[in-house]
């Protein structure tokens, strides 16, 4: 089996990330640091830590340094293995599992010492508890169709547990079932207008599927011309009037993964991030309406970052 996506994606954007300048490496490291609480975990803009946001400033760390200091990945460790992996939700499944990865590959004590033996099988079994009749993969058991983001990160935990997502050809039928008329690609089956993240989900997914063919290549290029704003990023859909961090990171992560030169310049990008969502004191906001960075709009920032850095 190849390299998990997660992984791949981190190494290719700590090596964008490097040619940074080390004082303002050194800035956003220090806000995600901020962020840290007493239990080795990290919160959003306010509450306790938070499986999710521990992910996110764990792959915003790692991005910034290519490895955890001892202290960070110490900690961290130590905060994962409060948790039983076969309980937890898809969406905090997917960050447990990419936030260990990362603990391990920083030579962090081992969050899966505490997990019993066979969890890869109870995991397993969990996930495929949320599959749907439509081939895809819900949010919950409860639920009765399937999500393009969740079933994203479904696979994405199949591959961090080294293994292959069952009934693949039924998982690549929902995601063309999920492609509307304007190239993209919508989150819920009743939805008509497609959005930029379900779209980039979807791209990535067929990617991993062998489902993606040239004939999407360019409907979604089509779809990424329509949501492409002035303000030199993407907006979430159509309808949104103003670009975001993280429409951004998806809609140009696409354009480079499609190799779609044309549809939006590099450069602005750039300057759009730099300009309207990086702090000069350290720390990512949302978009240029946000008054407040957090440690996932850090990681977007960044992430967008390193993908227009050059060699």
């Amino acid at each position: 089996m190849t390299e998990p996506y997660l992984l791949t994606l981190a190494a290719r954007l700590a090596a964008g990330l490097s040619r940074m300048d080390a004082d303002r490496r050194r800035r956003h490291r220090d806000f995600i640091l901020t962020c840290r609480q007493s239990d080795g975990g990290f919160r959003g803009r306010e509450g306790e830590s938070d499986l999710y946001y521990t992910s996110f400033a764990l792959r915003g760390l790692a991005m910034l340094g290519g490895r955890l200091d001892e202290d960070p990945a110490r900690q961290a460790a130590e905060y994962l293995r409060g948790f039983e992996l076969v309980r937890l939700s898809i969406v905090d499944t997917v960050s447990w599992l990419n936030a260990a990865a990362i603990v391990q590959l920083s030579g962090g004590d081992d969050p899966l010492s505490t997990q019993p033996a066979d969890w890869p099988e109870h995991v397993a079994a969990r996930l495929e508890s949320v599959r749907t009749a439509d081939g895809g993969y819900a949010k919950a058991a409860e639920g009765a169709a399937g999500s393009t983001y969740h079933s994203f990160l479904v696979t994405l935990s199949y591959q961090l547990l080294g293994r292959a997502v069952p009934r693949p050809n039924a998982l690549i039928q929902f995601l063309y079932d999920r492609q509307r008329d304007d190239g993209g690609f919508v989150e819920i089956a009743p939805m008509k207008r497609s959005g930029t993240n379900p779209t980039a989900a979807a791209v990535a997914l067929l990617h991993i599927l062998g489902g993606m063919d040239d004939e999407i290549r360019d409907d979604v290029q089509r779809f990424l011309l329509e949501v492409r704003s002035g303000e030199g990023g993407f907006q979430a859909n159509t309808r949104i009037p103003f670009a975001d961090g993280l429409s951004t990171f998806t809609g140009l992560l696409t354009v480079q993964h499609l190799a779609l030169p044309d549809v939006i310049d590099e450069a602005a990008v750039e300057r759009f991030v730099s300009g309207e969502l990086e702090f000069p004191t350290g720390g990512f906001r949302g978009a240029a309406w946000d008054d407040q960075a957090d440690v996932e709009y850090t990681f977007y920032g960044l992430a967008n970052l390193a993908l227009c850095a050059r060699p």
